[in-house]
């Protein structure tokens, strides 16, 4: 058998002068013009949350989640104190800066502060925060603590490949779809192949640049509604 190759011989990935270990995310709020995201507490945002899923009557959010939905608050609360209190997921509650109340939730997880990766996932919001300017600049305020804040060199979105909305949700936000991973996991008893999306911390300048204009008061007309996409305005900037 001939010598192994030297490996200087063989491509290599881009290498990483300096590369250290990233700091985990830190239990501190993240404020924003018209959201705010603290970590979950269920004392604290239990009942808000709970009012804030009863308008969801066909309890559509929990579809594509391995929990819920939650027919009473005991049952309601006794997940959020089971499952959301752990340090990976990191659950957060995204509360209305104008009513004060927690409208969603949403958490970091599959932190791998080695390799700087880590995932938002858990995304449940209520029909109050769906399709908001809120629930925008909460994605936004999650990505941004992410690379400007803790220097991570990849952030993922994975959902059940029939997950339309999600799915759009992610493109919207500027992630770029990897593929599907067939029969990656079940799901309350089914099947569940996963689409997984990334942003790369090279194209986060980019998508940052995006948000803070589609985010800026001036983009939205007397009656609230946006003069431009985020995805127009994010294909109007250089790559």
């Amino acid at each position: 058998m001939p010598d192994d190759p030297n490996p200087t011989d063989l491509p290599l990935g881009a290498p990483l002068p300096g590369w250290t270990a990233r700091p985990r995310p830190p239990r501190s709020p993240m404020e924003g013009r018209t959201c705010r995201i603290e970590p979950l507490d269920p004392a604290v945002h239990g009942a808000d949350l709970f009012e804030a899923y009863r308008a969801d009557r066909q309890g559509r959010v929990w579809t594509y989640l391995p929990a819920g939905p939650f027919a009473t608050m005991e049952d309601f609360h006794a997940w959020l104190t089971e499952t959301c209190l752990g340090d990976d997921p990191f659950f957060h509650a995204v509360i209305d800066r104008q009513s004060g109340k927690a409208l969603g939730v949403a958490s970091y997880l599959r932190i791998e502060p080695a390799v700087g990766v880590i995932e938002v996932g858990y995304i449940t919001f209520s029909p109050a925060l769906q399709r908001t300017v809120m629930s925008t600049e909460a994605m936004y305020l999650m990505m941004r603590r992410v690379f400007d804040e803790l220097g991570y060199r990849r952030y993922e979105w994975k959902c059940n490949a029939l997950n339309a909305p999600s799915c759009t949700a992610a493109e919207r936000l500027g992630f770029t779809f990897e593929g599907i991973f067939r029969q990656a996991t079940i799901s309350k008893g089914r099947n569940r192949d996963t689409a997984w999306y990334s942003i790369l911390d090279k194209e986060w300048p980019r998508a940052n640049a995006a948000f803070e204009a589609w985010l800026d008061p001036a983009n939205f007309d007397a009656e609230g509604r946006q003069i431009r996409s985020l995805a127009a305005i994010r294909m109007a900037l250089n790559p």
